[in-house]
């Protein structure tokens, strides 16, 4: 058994091959708290949560952080402008990330450390960069000189000659306009801490080169993020961690991004879509089979549509477990191994689709045991589902999905009741024989994206293909 991962820096997947055997940690790029996250935010944490688990599955023990950035620019804008402390805008959106990060059913991570609380280990950072030639101060900022850096660049594959970084807003004294700052000099009005050059406040890169060196060491397996965090913020990471003498992440993976109309979703474009919002519309779960089951480096380009195709998938998925847990009478646990197949597809660059795959058609060959009353095979069946779908945090009977049909999803329980008034009718035709009309109410509840199935506790609604 060999995991195998798509590698940034060597631009190729790699067998993964852990610092220490048994075990891996990993560093994703956690929320920067400047607003409330859409699904485009959530996906990157979602995906890290299905590596996080598959890790797991295969016997490793994981150490998983996620960082939180409560202070940068974006941050003391928004308080400017709301009159509002930056602390308070902060916390207030790290909840409704946590909010959303638990709605769809990611694992809370090892550590989840905040910028603000690793000033200290900041300030190591630049006073040992500095010492190296790395760093110089100037006017109150730090900066990092990329010229004393040869690896500069490596991981974006760009050319330092190329490169033209404009120098930011008070960012003054640069020996070069592509020097980064790691520290910004205090300004009035705006949040600072004391240093050996001045107050002043992080710059964005510098927090999580610090905070992965005290959660992580010098060395760790994975760093993770978006794609568009390759660069600036993970090459400048990399300088700073490399430049300070740690040896810094094995591996890099990121993810793709979610889309609207072919751009990157995004608040300064006007085309997120909030996850507080996107929950009260769609159950959480089918949110997380949409945003997770693609592969984690594809892009999804949202839609409505797509999203009633993968509530649809999910229902046939759903639907089957609950029909045979009907026929065993009772919970059916999970197997204790995946099938073969799914395990090879997800060792392969976690390949969630392929997996899905295997999923689905098991399902089917569920399906048909039942038509043909074979209980035994069927409640196997159900069993390898459920190993599955636990991997990927989508088993409708775990306990986190618990009553999820009727958490935060009004417009759920609307629909139901509006179907049970129709299913009653059709029941009350059925009792007094008039078979037509009984056929004639289920024929047109088909029409309208409604699977309607007979079960031994009565009729049954689940969401199918449009007719």
């Amino acid at each position: 058994m060999t995991i195998r991962l798509y590698d940034t820096s060597a631009r190729q997947i790699r067998d993964f091959v852990p610092l220490t055997a048994g075990c891996v940690s990993i560093y994703l790029c956690g929320a920067t708290v400047q607003a409330a996250p859409h699904i485009g935010h959530i996906r990157s944490g979602l995906n890290f949560d299905i590596m996080r688990r598959w890790f797991a599955y295969r016997g490793y023990d994981v150490t998983f952080v996620r960082n939180v950035t409560d202070i940068d620019d974006k941050i003391i804008k928004k308080s400017a402008e709301q009159d509002r402390p930056w602390w308070a805008i902060g916390y207030e959106n790290e909840r409704a990330f946590n909010d959303g990060y638990d709605a769809l059913g990611c694992l809370p991570p090892t550590y989840e450390p905040r910028a603000t609380g690793h000033i200290t280990e900041m300030i190591e950072m630049m006073r040992g960069l500095i010492e190296r030639g790395h760093a110089y101060a100037a006017d109150g900022n730090v900066y990092f000189d990329v010229r004393s850096f040869p690896g500069y660049l490596e991981l974006s594959n760009q050319d330092l000659d190329d490169l033209r970084q404009p120098s930011g807003d008070g960012e003054t004294g640069k020996r070069d306009q592509r020097d980064f700052a790691m520290w910004k000099a205090s300004r009035p009005g705006e949040p600072s801490w004391e240093t050996p050059w001045g107050r002043g406040r992080p710059g964005w890169h510098l927090e999580c080169s610090a905070m992965a060196h005290k959660y992580l060491g010098t060395a760790f397996d994975i760093h993770g993020g978006g794609i568009d965090l390759i660069f600036p913020h993970h090459e400048n990471e990399i300088a700073q961690a490399k430049g300070y003498g740690d040896d810094f992440a094995k591996y890099w993976v990121h993810n793709g991004w979610v889309t609207m109309a072919g751009e990157k979703m995004s608040k300064s474009l006007g085309n997120s879509v909030l996850v507080s919002e996107m929950v009260k519309a769609w159950r959480p779960i089918v949110l997380r089979y949409y945003l997770g089951t693609p592969h984690y480096r594809s892009m999804i380009e949202y839609s409505e549509e797509a999203l009633r195709e993968a509530e649809s998938a999910f229902a046939r998925i759903e639907g089957f477990v609950q029909r045979v847990t009907e026929k065993a009478g009772e919970t059916v646990a999970p197997a204790s191994e995946v099938p073969p197949a799914f395990a090879e597809a997800m060792d392969d660059d976690l390949g969630v689709p392929q997996a899905l795959a295997i999923i689905h058609t098991t399902v089917r060959q569920g399906n048909s045991a039942l038509a043909a009353d074979d209980k035994e095979a069927a409640v196997a069946r159900l069993a390898e589902v459920r190993a599955m779908l636990g991997v990927l945090g989508l088993d409708p009977l775990d306990e986190h999905w618990a009553g999820e049909s009727d958490r935060g999803d009004d417009l759920h329980g609307v629909v139901d009741t509006l179907v049970r008034l129709v299913l009653d009718q059709r029941q009350s035709a059925r009792a007094r024989k008039d078979w037509a009309s009984a056929d004639a109410i289920r024929d047109q509840l088909n029409q309208s994206g409604l699977v309607i199935e007979d079960s031994p506790t009565g009729p049954r609604w689940t969401l199918g293909p449009r007719q």
